[in-house]
Formats: C-alpha cells, structure tokens, sequence
C-alpha cells in the first residue's frame, strides 16, 4: 500500500519567538513609561510670586547693582526717575524674579557657611505692594550652578547660574532712546539752521542750492543717535554741553514721510574734545555725541 508522509503542523519554536518579542516590546515600553514618569518630576520653585504685585526690585549681580521701582503701571529707575527706562526691562526682570525655579532642593543641607551663604556673593530684593519683602541669596558657585537661598528660610537649592542673565545692570541695555527720523536728499523739503539769532535757509524748491541740499541731507541722513553722554540732562548743566539756549545751534528740518510734512528739530553743541560734538532732540532730555564730520554736512561746513 501507499505510504502516507505525516503532516506537519507548523513549527513549534515559531509562537515561543513571537512571544519572547511581544514581551520585550512591552518589557521597553514600561521602562520608556517609567523614565518619562521620572522626568515629569515636580518643578522645584524657589520663588513664587504673582508678577503683578511686584512693586520694587533691587539686585546685586556680577556686573554691578541696579534697582527699580514701580509707580502706578510705570517703572522707574531708583537713582534717577528721569532716566529714560524701557518699561520692557524692569517688566522682564520682575517676571524672572518672581518665578525662579531650581534644579534641587538639598535634602539634610549643612548649615548655610558650607555654600558660601552666610556671606552671599549676589542677592535679589523683591518687594510687593503689601510690604513683603523676599531676598533671593546666591552664595558659592559648582560651575554651571549657585547655592541658594530666600530669606531665613535655611532651605539650601541649587539653581543654574543661567537664572541671573536677565538681571541686566548696564544703562545701555535699559534706555529708551529717542527715534531719528529717516531723512535724505529724496525727502528734504527744507533745512532752517539759527545760530547766534542768524538764520540760513536749504530749500530743496531753490534750483541753486542743490549742492547744499545734497550736503545737508547727506549729513541729516548720517546721523545716529546710539552713543549717550546723559540720559536725563539737568537745565542748569545744559551750557557744559553748549547745549543751554544762548549757545546751541538749532536745525530745524522739514521732510516728508508717506506724503505727509513733518519737521525734526536738533539742537547741535559743543565739541567733546575727541572729534564728536554735544547734540539733543528738541523735547528730549537725552544728549547725545555724533561726529564732528556728520555735523559740519548738517551745517554745511567746510
């Protein structure tokens, strides 16, 4: 008779593979599921103030101090309310101070002269409108972060030393200054200088003054109002400058913007003695240095 072969009913070893994979598969993803439960941890807040009762700030970082202070919605510079402060800055510091978050809370923490606390090297002064007052300590460095501390907490955290690049002490980085106009020979309509009570007059509609236009508007054109030599000028130190009434030399200039007359008014200075001159903005309390060339164009000097 025939013989029959057996028949063969699959492989045994293949449902054992697949297993053992579906149970690696599962055995990662509890493991991807545990580690990302582990970095969800708790954000460690060192401060935790509502910006907007902040009243006061003062700081004292590496580069200097500096501390403001809040008036109503408006923000002033402590040691000169004059000074011309870009409400952005204080706002910007204020929301940085009220929410300085750490990267650990030391647990059982030596007392506070083992990092460099008892004797901090910057601290922050926070103030809000109820009177609280809350320091924000910074003692001893690791490198990329300080040892810190809020008031007579005792509590020891360490924050990145990234924290404190907001905190900004350079009045250049915090001034608002004034806005020059764009002005050039495709937009002078006409140039009035007074000096000593006399007047000269560059109109662009004389067809004889067309050189002195190019020159005039080539030097209004040039002008950079960028280097400060006082941010919030008194009258009386006004004539220091050659900037008080019976000395200046005023430049009146009217152009056009989008179709519409405007007119700028500067009033020029002494010399600085390094090859710049003293020069303001009509309304303004900021004096400004340009150079001497730009503003022997504007006069329209040899």
């Amino acid at each position: 008779g025939k013989r029959t072969s057996p028949v063969r009913t699959g492989d045994a070893s293949l449902p054992i593979a697949y297993l053992a994979m579906v149970m690696i598969s599962a055995g990662a993803i509890l493991l991807i599921l545990l580690k990302d439960k582990k970095e969800e941890k708790e954000t460690v807040k060192v401060t935790d103030l509502d910006e907007s009762t902040i009243t006061a700030i003062k700081y004292q970082v590496a580069a200097g101090e500096m501390s403001f202070e809040k008036d109503g919605d408006t923000w002033y510079y402590s040691e000169d309310k004059d000074f011309p402060l870009k409400q952005s800055e204080p706002e910007k510091i204020a929301k940085a101070a009220a929410q300085i978050t750490a990267d650990r809370k030391l647990e059982d923490g030596d007392s506070l002269d083992a990092y460099g606390l008892d004797d901090p090297n910057y601290s922050i002064e926070i103030t809000e409108e109820d009177g609280t007052v809350t320091t924000v300590s910074f003692g001893d460095s690791t490198g990329t972060d300080y040892y810190v501390t809020v008031g007579d907490t005792g509590v020891v955290y360490t924050v990145a030393s990234s924290v404190l690049d907001d905190f900004k002490t350079e009045l250049s980085d915090l001034a608002q200054l004034d806005e020059y106009p764009s002005i050039g020979s495709g937009n002078l309509k006409k140039e009035v200088i007074t000096e000593n009570g006399t007047t000269t007059t560059y109109d662009s509609e004389n067809e004889d003054q067309e050189e002195e236009i190019a020159a005039v508007a080539g030097g209004l054109g040039a002008v950079s109002l960028t280097t400060v030599a006082d941010y919030s000028v008194e009258d009386a130190d006004l004539a220091g400058y050659g900037l008080d009434e019976a000395s200046r030399i005023t430049v009146e200039a009217a152009y056009t913007k989008d179709d519409d007359e405007k007119t700028m008014k500067m009033y020029i200075g002494s010399e600085d003695g390094s090859g710049n001159r003293y020069v303001m903005l009509d309304g303004s309390k900021i004096v400004y240095q340009i150079s001497d060339e730009v503003c022997k164009n504007i006069l329209n000097q040899e």
